[in-house]
């Protein structure tokens, strides 16, 4: 018998020989989730729920809700940037880009298909999202065990990252932009089919600040949620890295500029049809510009602001 003590499996280095890693944060796999990497194990051949959707919790549900409710938004928003910009940027003319508008825009805008790739997809998707944080909080709470006022406000409220913080930006912006343009021309004069590319020009020449400032606001915003929302979708999200290597931090460095980059390109391209060709269109002359000064003056100020 030796005093020594045997060798470890390293060849003696003991403990010191195993590989450093990085723990992974706990943001980035919620309490919610853990149970997709052990799911529970059940008797063969028996039916997971009633409506064979399987045992999953709230939170399942809601991120999906929220997840595809964005692919129907997704078409329309399509359509819209093709007819809004890069229409009147190949045609370099917002009266030749009028036409593409007015033909295309039935299409997105009927009774039918603009509650389906509109107004539900946006209900969905907003809803499903503060639904989303309001069950993750009630989950803090219950875990830590908080049953005071006080024991709350001492528990934080879940993080909020960077897409889903441009996209509360994004909802009063946008809902202001729907409502100046479709639900107040309803309202005042029954019908919003006025509401065409040289109305827009018109608005920018009348209050070019305000106006550039605002649609590059919605510009800005709605170009970056959208980017990085689908790149979390796809999978292709800096935090949704997942190697051990030394090489993580370049590939998410890398990733975070594509995204980036991909983003400022989406920005780009859809502020220079709209702001480059149809924001500077100019004032429409002859009886088509006296129609407009009608209708900006039978509307609130704040509608012709926007």
């Amino acid at each position: 018998m030796s005093d020594n003590p045997p060798e470890t499996p390293d060849g003696g280095e003991g403990l010191m020989g195993l590989t450093e890693v990085e723990p992974s944060p706990v943001e980035e796999t919620p309490a919610e989730f853990k149970d997709d990497y052990f799911p529970p194990s059940q008797p063969q051949g028996s039916r997971t729920s009633t409506l064979g959707l399987g045992n999953h919790g709230p939170a399942y549900y809601l991120h999906r809700v929220q997840k595809y409710s964005s692919y129907a938004f997704t078409v329309f928003a399509s359509f819209h940037i093709a007819n809004t910009s890069i229409i009147p940027l190949l045609t370099k003319s917002v009266t030749e880009s009028n036409r593409y508008l007015l033909l295309t825009r039935p299409y997105y805008q009927s009774a039918l298909t603009e509650p389906l790739l509109v107004g539900l997809p946006l209900i969905a998707h907003i809803g499903s999202g503060m639904a989303l944080r309001f069950y993750r909080r009630r989950q803090a709470l219950r875990r830590y065990g908080a049953e005071t006022h006080g024991d709350k406000r001492k528990i934080p409220w879940p993080p909020l990252s960077g897409t889903s913080l441009l996209g509360y930006l994004l909802v009063p912006i946008a809902g202001f932009h729907v409502w100046s343009s479709r639900i107040l021309p309803l309202y005042m004069h029954g019908d919003s089919s006025m509401i065409s590319l040289s109305y827009i020009s018109h608005g920018f020449s009348l209050h070019p600040f305000i106006s550039f400032a605002g649609f590059s606001a919605l510009i800005g915003i709605g170009a970056w949620h959208i980017t990085w929302g689908w790149a979390r979708w796809l999978g292709y999200a800096p935090n949704q890295i997942t190697d051990t290597d030394s090489r993580r931090h370049l590939r998410r460095k890398r990733r975070w500029y594509i995204v980036n980059a991909v983003a400022a390109a989406v920005a780009g391209l859809w502020m220079g049809g709209g702001l480059g060709i149809v924001g500077r269109g100019g004032k429409t002359i002859g009886w088509i510009g006296r129609e407009f000064d009608e209708l900006y003056n039978s509307m609130p100020l704040i509608a012709r602001l926007s």
